[in-house]
């Protein structure tokens, strides 16, 4: 028996044991209530769905019969058809009652008007195998969004770097340690000096140093960023570099990765180096979901539009409450961030026009998805009746 059916019987159950007079006294509160909640409704600014687990419109608010320009009669239609590019599997499971995944995303949608959106959707409860989504017109914001940064940036600098201070101590007291043993071992006469050991000792050095200019350049690219240098970029050969780079970090917290990818994948058009970033910070994220150990999975592919990168992690997700404030410039529930690499994420993305999209469930991982420009985009009609 679905959510709903149950809701409805239990509602019909009560309703009536009431006598005629409760009843109708019931009735018109209802009544009033609905078109007091309409009216609210009506006022916000932002498009205001809720669906079912078959993604049919249940509600819809005034600004997001707007925004998505719906007809008159919604019966037959269903959310992903208004959205296609969102990828749907991802969010809603086999098992409707089993829906407990939020998500959020930023698209482009060239119907009725083009337009930047963004996406935000949460269950509603098990009962209900309902869902609440939240559209909002970003489209004035991305205008003013370099602009808005500089000047936040300018505010956080002294935050910012305070917890870049606190990074670099880590690889700093490394460096010192390691020095300090191999002036021991070639000072100490009595003690013959491995040659292994030294070398082993020297490229952890090496490593540490590596890993201070990839924070100083993560913070100078976040307050500074330079001009983009676009050219034929392989995804494949870039993810790799940056698992490479991070394999220290990945090993020591035990996590495996797995790498999928297409037979064919085409280049990208892209700066390979602001990619390295992006992709450093979302591997990143997802390692450091999993303190004890779990799986990230790497899947790549193309499909007509895009070029699609998925990075599936098996850590302890993201309530609805941090997904949506994930992107928030200096915003961070991770204990000891300041917020940065999820601001050079979307920076990225919308530096090569690529859409991003999140979905998490506490308890239940993440999946982070890049979706890049491949070629034409079709441009997207509405649905017919």
């Amino acid at each position: 028996m679905s959510g709903r059916k149950k809701f409805f019987d239990r509602f019909s159950a009560r309703f009536e044991s009431l006598d005629a007079t409760s009843r109708q006294a019931g009735l018109a509160l209802l009544m009033r209530e609905r078109g007091f909640f309409e009216t609210v409704a009506n006022a916000v600014e932002d498009g205001i769905l809720v669906v079912d687990a078959g993604l049919h419109l249940r509600y819809f608010n005034r600004a997001a019969k707007e925004l998505l320009a719906l007809p008159e009669n919604t019966s037959a239609l269903r959310l992903s058809q208004l959205l296609p590019d969102i990828d749907w599997r991802q969010i809603l499971p086999e098992n409707a009652s089993d829906w407990q995944q939020s998500a959020r995303q930023e698209l482009q949608i060239l119907y009725p008007q083009p337009r930047f959106l963004q996406f935000y959707l949460t269950p509603l409860g098990e009962d209900t195998g309902a869902a609440a989504v939240i559209l909002r017109d970003v489209t004035e914001s991305r205008r003013r969004a370099t602009s808005d940064l500089e000047k936040e940036t300018i505010k956080a600098v002294s935050q910012l770097a305070a917890g870049v201070a606190h990074e670099i101590g880590n690889p700093l007291n490394s460096l010192s340690m390691n020095l300090q043993i191999l002036e021991r071992d070639f000072t100490d006469s009595e003690e013959e000096v491995s040659l292994t050991e030294a070398v082993k000792m020297i490229r952890r050095c090496a490593s540490e140093v590596e890993r201070l200019d990839s924070i100083i350049h993560s913070f100078l690219y976040a307050i500074r960023p330079g001009k983009a240098n676009f050219s034929p970029v392989d995804l494949r050969e870039t993810v790799f570099e940056v698992l490479n780079f991070m394999r220290p970090e990945i090993e020591a917290r035990k996590v495996e990765v797995k790498c999928q990818w297409a037979e064919v994948m085409p280049s990208l058009n892209g700066d390979r180096e602001q990619l390295k970033q992006a992709f450093y910070n979302i591997i990143r994220n997802a390692v450091q979901a999993m303190s004890n150990g779990g799986v990230l999975d790497i899947y790549g592919y193309a499909a007509s539009e895009f070029i699609v990168l998925e990075f599936s992690d098996s850590g302890k997700g993201m309530s609805p409450e941090d997904l949506r404030e994930m992107f928030v410039p200096f915003r961070t529930a991770k204990a000891g961030g300041n917020g940065v690499g999820t601001m050079i994420i979307e920076r990225v993305c919308r530096e090569h026009g690529a859409e991003f999209g999140v979905v998490s469930a506490e308890g239940r991982g993440t999946v982070f998805q890049l979706k890049f420009p491949n070629g034409r985009r079709r441009v997207r009609m509405l649905p017919g009746n």
